[in-house]
């Protein structure tokens, strides 16, 4: 039998090395086309073929030349790639699907994720006894702390889990924890990691985290798990239990309920749920796809790449940053802090019900040359302590309030009020900068100054004081204690807390807080009830709001709207005071009509230094006002039309007297207001207003009007107790309280002002109404007639004229005047013609030289107005008429200048200007020259009409000057000096001086001896 059997494998190998051969043979020969490689198998081979495109295609077949058509339409889905193959000579094709999806086509998406706690719960049965789990599962997550997946298989319990952001494997049977593995790299990064999970019944436990990047040593662990030895706990993968519970994303039952905050949560470690996206779950090699018969809580398909941000995660206007997928920090703005800003500092209560409070913190350390103090500061306080920085020396910075602003001081020297006020009851955030030199002062961010200061420096044990000082006095020299609200105090980046928040900052806590309160609750204000007259009290942060009834205003409610309530009657228009109300309506007085008199009610107090009053009448005398008391008395009193101001006070005081400039009696409203003109002295000039326009001042002073306070009758409309005035009174004020002409009993609610003058007697007629003399109108077509008191006016439509409209204008509206004006007139126009010309309609021209009187030859010159003469030379005067006197004998004659003639005017009319004239600018006229008058110059001045010449010497007139002809005993310009013994003076000087002479020469003849005065020339 042996040697059968080595016969056989003789046979075999002989034969196989045949076939071997044969094979080696064929592969030689390349079979394989189209990079196709060629595999022996025994005596035959097989191509594998290249999945690389040849000439833009893949082949396969048995030599791979056959041209692989299958992908040619294909229905790959999501990115998939096609394989296409052979199958018993039909082209078909596969889908190779890309991470996330699954199927044939890979049309279904396998990927989802848990925005917010949920589950995925799979219940199937066991069907491997030797398997107790085995999965595969890729997640993406930015949590460091969170439930992947939690298997139940009766008593046990397998967790894969995230921990500080590292994969952990539990294994747990009832409330034992058997075994524990933990990978050491960091998956919470967002990106995609792939891990296996698997428990085999021999108690092999196992996590594997699948990447390239992966090394066997910080990828995978797994721990072969020894049974713990207890009769209660069953074999460990015994598969005594049919079913498996598998929860994916979180725990199931065990899981939190879901709620605002949970990401919160989760970085806590207080969650038991998974926030991220998951993909390609495998259980047992199965894929598990969500809605595919699988329980799911809060599942939602895909995987959002939406940022976090979109979402408003950031609360109190922080502000939100991306850092990649899921991942965010927020900006917060003061003061608020926290993950997303949900952590407001809490603010500390100074001065609540106005107790004094203070509160100490402790320097640590030193913040630096430079460094900033800020706080968020909110009162409605004006003045107050609010910081101060100290050594155990002196007080070296101090912040305080100061007329509702901040004010800064530094070293007792260098100090810096801020520009805006911040007591309105809002937060203001206030920083002080201090650099070195320099401190600048913001409010909100908004600069409120900055000033040049020493040196400062904080050093460690420093004290800081808030609100105030312990010691009374010194915190009064800053404003006093603080009341308000001070919230994220900081020194540099340390924060000074009143009352810690649960995250964590860099802080200082206080030493010492006295009556500092927690939160910013103001005082109840309403506890009071500082509303009057019914108001209904509001609190607001440390102040209040007081809601009015209808009839009332005012911050208290205190200032009554009387108006509202009708007091006055329908007579009358209601006005409003400080006060009270007064009823404001005319009276009309007539002749003969009782006065209406007043007196002070006993409660006036003010100073009265003034009259005001406004009045109508026609009456050029009468008495508007009169009050007396002893000597003292004051009328106000219409004299001949106007308006006269006459005042005594005092026994030797003399009497005051003002008057209008204009007169008031013409039936129109006039006003008026008479004061003293300085009411602080004793004494002094009053000055009359009328119509706000007129002013007149007295000459001499006198007192106020305080005597008419009380116990004195004013009298309006006469000197009592008959009026004698026709007209009508309006406001009446004496010291800006009203002479009112209703009595309490005639209103329909007494006037509440304490200060008031009252009606005493009369019963004025309400209204100022004169005669009809409108009715029945008498104005006739279409006029409307004006009631002036007494007297009316007609306002004429166009086309009429007249007193009462009754005339027609339209009879000049064709301008029938040639050359003049045209006046209506009963019997129709009427013109007035202009200067030269006449007729009816001004058309013809008046010849002024007809009937001229010009005597002795002189020539009339015809004008437009008048006519003149120009008189030849021996004649004068305005017709000629005067002869001029003829020259003596004895004086030369000087010949008359010959003087040019000037043609003026134009084309309706010229004229002559005679002696030189021009020419003037002004109509019809001419410029002469000196020395000559008239219209045209025509007429010489006469210089010697005023016989300057004196001691009978002749005047000769000349142009423009005169020259006197003296006797012989006279001379001087006007004959003024007598020149008589001057003569005889001369005459015997002369004569002596001859004489003398005469005797000399005698003399000198008789004395010396000949000449011969032609001796010379003889010889």
């Amino acid at each position: 039998m042996s040697r059968l059997k080595a016969l056989g494998w003789t046979i075999l190998l002989l034969s196989a090395g045949v076939f071997s051969d044969e094979a080696a043979d064929v592969c030689d020969s390349k079979p394989c086309q189209n990079d196709g490689v060629c595999v022996r198998l025994g005596g035959d081979y097989r191509c594998q073929c290249s999945n690389e495109p040849q000439d833009g295609h893949i082949y396969g077949g048995q030599n791979c030349t056959v041209a692989l058509l299958g992908c040619e339409r294909h229905r790959c889905q999501n990115g998939a790639t096609c394989s296409p193959y052979l199958s018993k000579g039909h082209h078909r094709y596969r889908c190779s699907c890309p991470e996330g999806f699954a199927g044939t086509r890979c049309q279904t998406s396998t990927t989802f994720s848990f925005d917010r706690s949920g589950f995925l719960h799979i219940q199937s049965p066991i069907e491997d006894a030797t398997v107790t789990l085995n999965v595969t599962l890729s997640f993406r997550t930015v949590q460091s702390m969170a439930t992947l997946l939690r298997c139940q298989v009766d008593e046990q319990f397998l967790s894969l889990e995230l921990r500080d952001g590292r994969l952990r494997h539990t294994l747990q049977v009832q409330d034992v924890q058997l075994a524990l593995l933990e990978l050491s790299r960091d998956v919470s990064d967002g990106h995609w990691h792939t891990v296996h999970a698997f428990l085999h019944s021999s108690g092999l436990l196992g996590v594997s985290l699948l990447h390239a990047s992966c090394s066997p040593e910080t990828c995978h662990k797994e721990v072969l798990v020894e049974t713990v030895e207890s009769n209660t706990l069953p074999e460990l993968g015994s598969g005594l239990a049919e079913v498996q519970n598998l929860y994916i994303g979180g725990r199931g039952g065990q899981q939190q309920t879901p709620h605002a905050g949970d990401e919160l949560a989760v970085e806590h470690g207080a969650a038991t749920f998974f926030l991220g996206c998951m993909r390609d779950i495998r259980l047992r090699s199965r894929m598990v796809v969500p809605g595919s018969g699988v329980r799911q809580v809060n599942v939602s398909l895909g995987c959002s790449e939406r940022d976090a941000c979109l979402d408003g995660p950031c609360q109190n206007r922080g502000r939100c940053i991306s850092l990649g997928w899921r991942k965010h920090t927020c900006e917060c703005h003061r003061p608020y802090e926290g993950d997303d800003c949900s952590q407001e500092y809490i603010a500390a209560r100074f001065g609540n019900e106005d107790l004094e409070s203070y509160a100490i913190f402790s320097v640590p350390d030193e913040p630096g040359d430079s460094f900033t103090v800020s706080m968020f500061v909110r009162t409605r306080r004006l003045q107050g302590l609010l910081l101060v920085l100290s050594n155990s020396t002196s007080q070296y910075l101090r912040l305080w309030l100061e007329g509702g602003k901040v004010k800064v001081q530094i070293n007792n020297f260098e100090s810096l009020l801020g520009r805006d006020s911040i007591n309105d009851g809002h937060f203001h955030l206030m920083s002080l900068f201090l650099d070195p030199g320099r401190l600048s002062l913001a409010q909100s961010a908004k600069p409120q100054g900055s000033v040049a200061i020493r040196r400062l420096v904080v050093q460690a044990g420093d004290t800081v004081h808030v609100g105030g000082l312990p010691d009374r006095k010194a915190s009064m020299a800053f404003g006093g204690y603080f009341k308000g609200c001070v919230q994220d105090l900081r020194l540099g980046f340390r924060r000074l807390q009143f009352y810690p928040i649960n995250t964590t900052v860099s802080s200082y806590s206080p030493e010492n807080m006295v009556e500092v309160t927690r939160g910013c609750r103001g005082d109840n204000s309403c506890s009071k009830n500082p509303c009057l007259n019914g108001g209904v009290c509001y609190s607001m942060w440390d102040d209040f709001t007081c809601s009015c009834p209808p009839n009332t205003a005012g911050r208290r409610c205190e200032e009554v709207k009387w108006c509202d309530l009708s007091p006055c009657p329908s007579t009358a228009a209601c006005q409003t005071h400080s006060q009270g109300f007064e009823c404001a309506t005319n009276a009309t007085l007539r002749d003969g009509s009782p006065v209406i008199t007043h007196r002070g009610n006993g409660k006036i107090r003010r100073f009265l230094h003034s009259v005001s009053l406004s009045f109508r009448t026609r009456k050029p005398n009468a008495t508007l006002l009169h009050a007396e008391r002893e000597s003292e008395f004051i009328t106000v009193s219409l004299q001949d039309g106007r308006l006269v101001l006459e005042l005594q006070v005092g026994e030797s005081a003399p009497l005051l007297r003002v008057q209008s400039q204009t007169g008031v009696s013409d039936g129109q409203w006039h006003s008026a207001i008479l004061s003293m003109d300085n009411p602080a002295l004793e004494s002094s000039t009053w000055t009359m207003v009328l119509d706000q326009e007129e002013s007149s001042v007295s000459s001499l002073a006198s007192g106020d009007l305080d005597f008419l306070r009380e116990d004195v009758d004013i009298m309006l409309g006469g000197l009592g107790p008959l009026a004698n005035l026709e007209g009508c009174l309006g406001l009446v004020e004496i010291g800006s309280l009203s002479l009112p002409f209703y009595s309490q009993t005639e209103l329909n609610l007494p006037r509440p002002q304490e200060e008031q003058f009252l009606r005493t007697s009369g019963s004025p007629s309400f209204g100022c109404q004169g005669s009809r003399v409108c009715d029945p109108n008498p104005c006739q077509n279409g006029g409307e007639c004006q009631d002036l008191f007494d007297l009316f006016q007609c306002r004429c439509p166009s086309l009429w004229a007249g007193q009462m409209c009754e005339t027609n204008s339209a009879a000049c509206l064709s301008n029938p005047c040639i050359h003049g004006s045209c006046r209506v007139v009963p019997e129709g126009y009427k013109c007035l013609c202009e200067s030269g010309y006449t007729g009816q309609r001004c058309e013809e021209e008046v010849d002024l030289c007809a009937g001229h009187k010009c005597s002795n030859g002189g020539t009339c010159l015809r004008g437009l107005k008048q006519y003149a003469c120009l008189c030849p030379r021996n004649t004068t005067g305005p017709l000629c008429k005067e002869r001029v006197p003829e020259l003596p004998w004895y004086i030369d004659r000087i010949p008359y200048p010959k003087l040019p003639v000037s043609v003026c005017g134009n084309e309706r009319w010229n004229y002559s200007c005679f002696n030189g004239g021009n020419c003037s600018t002004l109509k019809d006229t001419c410029d002469c020259l000196s020395g000559f008058t008239g219209q045209w110059c025509e007429m010489e001045l006469d210089e010697c009409a005023s016989n300057p010449c004196l001691n009978g010497g002749y005047c000769r007139n000349l142009v423009n000057k005169f020259q006197c002809m003296c006797e012989m005993s006279f001379a001087g310009e006007h004959c003024q000096i007598d020149v008589s013994d001057f003569y005889l003076y001369v005459f015997l000087l002369l004569w002596q001086n001859i004489f003398q002479l005469l005797s000399y020469l005698i003399l000198r003849l008789d004395d010396d001896p000949e000449i011969e005065w032609n001796a010379a020339n003889d010889e």
